[in-house]
């Protein structure tokens, strides 16, 4: 049965996970930290010596490095005790101290209907399959090899073909003994005035939708016929599909997304496919409709700042508006959108066959963030000749982010607003807020960059090479990079137990140096395997694999430059607060030197004054940025020396 969403998390908070799992396994005690709610045991879903499985009370969530399984305290007692999943419900229910919800016998037969019609679905499935190999499939083979899915995609994404017949597929139904009531519940016959039923769909291409666990709940045809005016058609609202709550291809989008932390929404069946053949798995779409709230929050679900992909037209261009529009109020820290428009008249299969997968990528990399957009779409749909319009525009836009929702979120929208204002309307252009698009691959002629044409600089006013001086600092913020990569590894080499804190932040970090970034695995799979987690004995584990001499150099260095906090008599506080404020400059320093290396690239393209007032913007940074450090209050007091400063 379905349970009541708030009923399921009173279960998660009164019920902690590591309670659940640790019937099943023996908790590592030396990388375990109950107090913090953190665990860490041996795999019980695979043979493994070390443990990589890990508990987190606070996200009520298991995973584990080695096999990726990975769930909650239901889904646990589902895949380790065979349970179903609503006795799994019944069971911690009692744990925590709840009752049941009532279930009625209306719901036990909803339920069985349910599971009665998923049975339909899946035969509708293999059917359509089937005919699309058989001789009356011929003409919808030659379609899709038009458009160049090949039978191997045609399988993976179990594609089918409709016959132009009003009973075949109610035929092959009722020869399974499906009744006519059920196949119009199911959305697949349509039962005329006169009660005669006929297909729903005929001559489409078929594209099954399913739900997150990848069962068929719905169809999507496309015709084949030039002549009907409904190019797509949807299966209708049925008890297994709302149509406004799910996501085509979810199912098999959600991996990818997890592996990478990012999905991308595009507009239709083929484009998610084309997605998928340029090498961009973590694609879904909406199904035909634009996008609503509940398809937002699944996004949000995958990925903090999901990308939303349209079409170069000026359809696509307001689905794109429509889409801010809905998003504004819904914003919170950590999530939003990025948005990325294909060059005009193409959408990602166009542009997939006319230039390959990398334009493909370089069109979403290129994505630009909602900040920039709402911007970019108030400038162009507001006339800012007068004063009196001018004050129209910035009032219009203020009242625009008063939408948002969260009070932090709008009070940075108004501040980044304000830097925006102060640029355009007199004082001398920064380009601070041109750089939120740098650092990422162009978008071929993307709508959003070409609404204005910059005045293009003469050739005297173009700028010579960089100078000594700038090659200067160039050379100082690689420096400094690696400076702090060495620094970052050798704070969790001497204190170990930060690594757990600080996994996340360590293992995504850009590293410039390649013999660093070799170091940084291999303390980082020691970690995962729980191997040596005392500093003495990780140094030994590392050095018995040949990096002895790079740990001597790493520590003579530190002592050289007085870099105390990193050693291993630093006490624990300081080591933390030095490697997090480690951690901090140098994500800081890499967005600059990538900023810088975009800006530069973007004026050789096209030297307008507003893209040398950009780069010059980044030099000015990088240049205050570089040799930056911080005085902490209380940094050095742990380990008995006077307030220090980490550069």
């Amino acid at each position: 049965m379905r349970f009541p969403p708030s009923f399921l998390d009173d279960i998660r908070s009164r019920v902690a996970i590591s309670s659940v799992v640790g019937r099943k396994v023996e908790w590592d005690r030396r990388k375990t930290n109950a107090g913090k709610g953190d665990y860490w045991a041996c795999c019980p879903f695979h043979g493994e010596k070390s443990p990589s499985f890990h508990v987190e009370d606070k996200k009520g969530r298991y995973h584990c490095l080695g096999c990726k399984a990975s769930g909650d305290i239901f889904t646990f007692l589902v895949e380790k005790e065979g349970l179903s999943f609503p006795e799994a419900v019944e069971r911690l229910a009692m744990e925590a101290g709840l009752a049941m919800p009532k279930v009625t016998e209306a719901d036990v037969k909803r339920e069985e209907e349910r599971a009665s019609l998923y049975d339909i679905m899946e035969i509708t499935a293999k059917f359509f399959e089937a005919e699309l190999q058989s001789a009356r499939g011929a003409r919808a083979r030659g379609y899709l090899s038009d458009r160049q899915l090949s039978p191997a995609v045609q399988k993976d994404f179990r594609l089918g073909y409709a016959p132009d017949d009003r009973q075949a597929l109610r035929s092959h139904l009722a020869g399974k003994g499906i009744a006519v009531e059920q196949m119009a519940e199911a959305g697949l016959v349509i039962i005329g005035d006169d009660r005669s039923a006929y297909d729903r769909f005929r001559d489409r291409v078929m594209f099954p939708i399913r739900d997150p666990r990848g069962k068929v709940i719905a169809f999507g045809g496309r015709v084949l016929a030039r002549d009907v005016p409904a190019k797509y058609l949807n299966s209708p609202e049925t008890p297994l599909f709302h149509k406004g709550k799910v996501l085509y291809n979810l199912d098999r989008a959600r991996g990818p997304a997890h592996e990478t932390g990012a999905i991308i929404a595009v507009e239709g069946y083929v484009d998610v496919i084309a997605m998928h053949r340029a090498g961009l798995a973590m694609a879904v779409a909406p199904l035909g409709t634009a996008l609503t709230e509940d398809q937002l929050a699944l996004l949000w679900r995958m990925a903090p700042e999901p990308t939303l992909c349209f079409d170069g037209d000026a359809a696509g261009l307001k689905a794109a508006y429509r889409a801010l529009d809905l998003a504004l109020p819904l914003l919170k820290p950590g999530h939003s959108l990025k948005f990325a428009l294909l060059p005009e008249g193409q959408d990602p299969d166009d542009l997939l066959k006319a230039e390959g997968p990398d334009a493909v990528k370089a069109v979403v990399e290129a994505a630009q963030p909602l900040s920039e957009v709402l911007w970019q779409r108030s400038l162009a749909e507001n006339d800012r000749a007068t004063p009196e319009r001018k004050a129209q525009f910035e009032r219009d836009l203020r009242n625009l982010i008063n939408q948002i929702g969260d009070e932090v979120v709008k009070k940075h929208y108004l501040a980044d607003v304000q830097e925006r204002l102060q640029d355009l309307f007199g004082r001398k252009a920064t380009g601070d807020w041109r750089v939120a698009n740098r650092g990422q691959r162009r978008a071929p002629h993307s709508p959003f960059a070409s609404r204005h044409s910059p005045k293009k600089m003469r050739p005297w006013d173009i700028p010579q090479p960089p100078s000594p001086q700038l090659r200067a600092l160039n050379a100082s913020a690689t420096s400094g990079s690696e400076r702090r990569e060495r620094m970052i590894l050798l704070a969790v080499i001497n204190h170990p137990e930060l690594l757990h804190e600080c996994l996340d932040e360590v293992s995504t970090l850009e590293f410039t140096s390649r013999e660093l970034d070799s170091l940084r695995s291999r303390i980082i799979d020691s970690a995962a395997l729980g191997e040596s987690l005392d500093g003495a004995g990780l140094k030994r584990h590392l050095s018995l694999a040949g990096l002895g001499p790079l740990l001597d150099r790493l520590e003579t260095q530190a002592k050289r430059l007085n870099e105390w906090f990193l050693g291993s008599g630093a006490a624990q506080d300081d080591a933390r607060t030095g490697l997090r404020q480690m951690i901090a400059l140098h994500r800081k320093t890499i967005t600059l030197e990538r900023e810088l290396k975009a800006a530069e690239v973007a004026f050789a393209h096209d030297p307008t004054e507003e893209n040398f007032n950009a780069l010059n913007a980044v030099r000015e940074q990088l240049s205050s940025h570089a040799g930056s450090e911080a005085q902490i209050a209380g940094f050095g007091a742990a380990s008995g020396r006077a307030a220090d400063a980490i550069s």
